[in-house]
């Protein structure tokens, strides 16, 4: 019982400036929540349901769009299938003496925040560093968008429209510098923006809906980033 509320305690410690990040990041979303159409409620429990940055982002541009249930199914399950990876990557630190329903309760919480700690921590993988983990993280997030959400309709219009340019600002936060110290990555980003500019003017390609848009693009430009500058792993 010791062991277990010292991994809880110390997940809980090292959750906390992922809660704090969240908590920012979120507090974007849910702004923009709000100008999709959803109300606080929804917002809030999208939020709790669905730990998936890029995934609820990418939900709003489909919602907004007015597209069809199979193009938000087929857009999460792209942008969110690296999470297969890290799973799986993750079960390699777990015993294999540990229960189904402790797998199945850590997998709610993997994100790319969550994985990153929980991969390096040595050793195998308590779930009660995971849940305390989750119990720091995922209040962050979710707390981020109630306070986004309320915000949205309380704050004037013009600091709304400022506060939303955090999101971008978040993006270009994590694309540059490794885009500085690598040509390649460089070159699928310009190619990426090249891309979507393409899909938005040209006649025939402006007319696919928003939610194919993004399929369209993350497969063929992600597949052929893999394909053409495949990652060398260390031996």
């Amino acid at each position: 019982m010791n062991d277990r509320k010292k991994e809880f305690r110390s997940g809980i410690v090292d959750g906390i400036p992922i809660a704090l990040g969240y908590l920012a990041v979120s507090f974007t979303f849910g702004i923009m929540a709000g100008d999709a159409g959803l109300t606080i409620a929804q917002a809030v429990l999208l939020s709790l349901t669905n730990l998936t940055s890029a995934g609820q982002f990418a939900g709003l541009g489909v919602i907004q769009a007015g597209a069809s249930l199979a193009e938000m199914a087929l857009t999460q399950l792209i942008i969110n299938l690296r999470y297969c990876l890290m799973s799986c990557s993750l079960s390699q630190k777990l015993p294999r003496t540990m229960p189904f329903f402790h797998r199945f309760f850590m997998a709610y919480g993997v994100t790319d925040e969550i994985f990153g700690v929980s991969v390096c921590r040595e050793g195998n993988l308590s779930p009660w560093y995971s849940y305390g983990l989750m119990s720091a993280a995922v209040p962050g997030w979710t707390i981020g968008t109630l306070l986004g959400a309320v915000s949205g309709s309380l704050l004037p219009q013009r600091l709304l429209s400022a506060l939303s340019v955090a999101l971008y600002g978040m993006f270009l936060a994590v694309i540059l510098p490794p885009a500085r110290k690598n040509k390649v990555l460089m070159g699928i980003i310009l190619v990426s923006m090249a891309a979507s500019l393409f899909f938005a003017k040209l006649p025939v390609l402006r007319e696919i809906s928003s939610g194919f848009k993004i399929i369209i693009l993350t497969v063929l430009i992600a597949g052929g980033a893999a394909f053409l500058f495949p990652v060398k792993e260390e031996s």
